[in-house]
């Protein structure tokens, strides 16, 4: 979208930039992590993290349950077993210059209490730009190989594991742990890609880059193909562990490369960011003769202590890292602006490219983002590029800091065709007629038809059967678009009657249609039988509610359980009861925009209708309330003051760990204020409550340890 000033950004407009990114980045995350098909490169996806980041700290009562921040990956793709990780795979923080860096060990020092002065190592090593693979030994011997997939889910890929030389089946030491996962990176070296497109291009195929390579014969369903690529791997950590045998992240990469794995030479111990940067200066000038893809350098705190101290946030560790390079430039032609209409009615501009080779990988598209971007203004009328804008016909700078599409830089007018005219944004839905509204503080253009716009049923359509949702073996995206577009399904309801409507020529009905066949069609009516009860979670997140992601359902649906009692409340909402909308933003993590979408969404007659037909073939299961686990389980605390012993961001995550929720403000709902020197008017507030006041020696013996 146009760059519009953060800090000048109003509640209302941050709210719809962090729903407008967070839908952006979990399509980017699919594209890339599941169908090895990325849109956007890496330095235009980073620069969608950081803006969120950025607003995020900006207005940190706005974050999302979905947010981009608490999600790594992508869910597994078809065809692959799954396997839950026991340790969760997660994501890196990104540094891009080299005050970012000194910000992050900054961080890790105030964070630990420790001085500016005092000594604090880390360690530095290439990013490989591959597939990261874990690897689970046994008593020694590999018995699993996963990729990430969302981090939590990965696919099996053992089998295809093994026919890499890099990855021994034993490990071999008298201190190999009885569990040992090693975690690292798959890639392709330049020579061995080069040689590999050049037999694939007897085919009519060949892969864009080495990391495309990498990944998609990984992730081939025939280990045999797997076996004729000439895979490599780094490992650079590791996961689930029955013994740590080193102190620090120094020593057990060097036990990791005793035992048989392979590990990177170019890793090196670093005593000061000077020591970081140079590292990373060095590495970016070898960069070209390492023979591999790499996207910038890894820092990790050196300390396994004080990395535990450290611990994580909700997709990376607090403890590492990555400091990317810079991006490359190219120029091309862009020959045209189409307009596509999304699940919410959003009309999102796409600028179509004359396909460019940019760093050995050719790109044809991008997201232009939204009307002002196109126009080259910002939010409150601040120049982008200028003030130039874009137009068909214009030759344009792009570039890309990793893979595939790049982001549009500038334009050059000296090459601008005398006939071109600048854009005309539509103010009219493309797919319905229907007016396309852009309310006051949206960047966003939104198609108002709903449900009667085609482009918006069949997205809410293929949103309900998606994995995280109602996932229906066999029922896809691209199953449910022809489904719709044939009359065969227009909402939801329609899944679950597709057989009796059909009678006894529903197979016969389903086999006519191309790519089907009689065990297929079989197999998906069982499959969406298997579909009939949906955990609340799962169906409130099926239902597509702007700003409901897989992380808000599931909060909701542990704070009201059932289906009849959220339904029950957000109807109410929806009518004017102010009680009703009390206790859904009285719900830690929700806010007014949440409350708005739930309120519009109940309040609309088709929507409550569509419902009543889907639930007439649907049943809602009940959910747990949230999971008492940890010694503060279910309890609330206020951290106030100044901690003398740990620092108050290491006292909330220890918090957060033992089960509690950490809240900024004292009612009547807290259980617990945890108070430091100069505690002011929450300690005063506290005891007018009668709110239990706990001392740093307190605290300690209440959370143990």
């Amino acid at each position: 979208m146009a760059e519009q000033d953060i800090e000048a950004l109003t509640v209302e407009q941050a709210q719809a930039e962090l729903a407008r990114l967070a839908a952006e980045i979990a399509r980017h995350d699919a594209r890339y992590h599941t169908d090895d098909a990325p849109e956007i490169s890496d330095g235009d996806y980073d620069a969608l993290r950081r803006r969120n980041a950025a607003i995020e700290a900006a207005h940190p009562d706005l974050i999302r349950e979905d947010s981009p921040s608490h999600r790594v990956g992508a869910p597994v793709a078809d065809g692959f077993a799954k396997v839950s990780h026991a340790v969760q795979m997660l994501s890196l923080g990104n540094a891009f210059e080299p005050e970012d860096v000194q910000d992050f060990a900054d961080r890790v020092r105030k964070f630990l209490s420790i001085a500016a002065d005092a000594p604090l190592a880390f360690t530095a090593e290439p990013k490989i730009d591959g597939l990261a693979l874990s690897l689970r030994y046994e008593n020694g011997r590999l018995v699993q190989a996963a990729t990430r997939g969302d981090g939590r889910t990965g696919e099996n890929v053992t089998e295809n594991a093994r026919t890499i030389g890099d990855i021994p089946h034993e490990l071999a030491g008298d201190d190999v742990p009885e569990v040992f996962e090693a975690r690292g990176e798959v890639y392709m070296s330049h020579e061995d890609f080069a040689a590999l497109n050049a037999r694939m291009a007897e085919t009519g195929r060949v892969f864009a880059n080495p990391r495309n390579a990498a990944a998609g014969s990984l992730r081939q369903l025939d280990s045999e193909i797997t076996k004729t690529r000439p895979l490599r791997f780094f490992a650079y950590g590791w996961g689930d562990v029955t013994a740590v045998p080193a102190k620090t992240q120094t020593g057990m990469i060097a036990a990791m490369g005793r035992w048989g794995l392979t590990v990177n030479p170019r890793m090196a111990r670093c005593a000061s960011v000077e020591d970081m940067l140079a590292y990373h200066a060095g590495l970016g000038a070898d960069r070209a003769g390492l023979g591999y893809d790499i996207d910038g350098v890894v820092y990790k705190v050196d300390g396994l202590d004080l990395q535990a101290r450290l611990g994580f946030r909700s997709r990376e560790p607090r403890w590492a890292i990555a400091h990317k390079f810079a991006a490359e430039v190219a120029t091309t032609v862009l020959e045209e602006i189409d307009i596509q209409v999304g699940r919410t009615g959003s009309l999102t501009p796409v600028a179509k490219l004359r396909p460019v080779t940019v760093g050995g990988v050719v790109v044809s598209n991008a997201t232009l983002h939204n009307e002002d971007y196109i126009r080259g203004i910002g939010g409150k009328g601040e120049p982008i590029r200028e003030g130039r804008d874009l137009r068909a016909g214009d030759t344009v700078q792009v570039y890309r800091a990793g893979d595939v599409i790049p982001k549009v830089v500038d334009v050059d007018l000296s090459k601008r065709p005398e006939d071109s005219a600048p854009f005309v944004f539509p103010d009219v839905c493309p797919e319905c007629g229907s007016d396309a509204v852009r309310e006051e503080g949206e960047a966003v253009r939104r198609c108002v038809g709903g449900l009667i716009c085609p482009a918006q049923a069949v997205e809410r359509l293929k949103h309900f059967v998606s994995r995280n949702a109602a996932d229906i073996d066999g029922l896809g995206a691209k199953q449910a678009e022809t489904f719709w577009a044939d009359g065969w399904i227009k909402q939801a309801a329609d899944i679950y009657t597709l057989e009796e409507r059909f009678g006894g020529d529903a197979l016969q009905a389903l086999k006519s249609k191309e790519g089907w066949g009689a065990k297929s069609a079989e197999k998906l009516f069982r499959a969406i039988d298997a579909r009939r009860v949906l955990p609340l979670d799962r169906f409130l997140f099926a239902l597509g509610i702007r700003h409901v992601g897989e992380g808000t359902a599931a909060l909701l649906a542990r704070t009201y359980t059932s289906w009849d009692a959220l339904r029950a409340a957000m109807e109410a909402m929806a009518a004017g009861d102010a009680p009703a909308r009390e206790a859904l933003l009285s719900v830690d993590g929700v806010g007014e925009a949440l409350a708005d979408a739930m309120a519009a969404f109940f309040g609309e007659g088709h929507n409550r209708e569509s419902l009543d037909a889907l639930l007439s073939h649907v049943r809602v299961e009940d959910a747990e309330p949230a999971a008492q686990e940890g010694a503060l389980a279910g309890k609330t605390l206020v951290i106030t003051g100044t901690l003398e012993r740990i620092s108050r961001s290491e006292a909330k995550a220890r918090a957060e760990a033992a089960g509690a929720k950490v809240s900024g403000s004292v009612s009547a709902k807290t259980d617990y204020l945890l108070a430091g020197e100069k505690a002011g008017s929450k300690l005063k507030k506290a005891e007018e409550l009668g709110v239990t006041i706990l001392t740093e020696a307190d605290w300690e013996a209440l959370i143990g340890g």
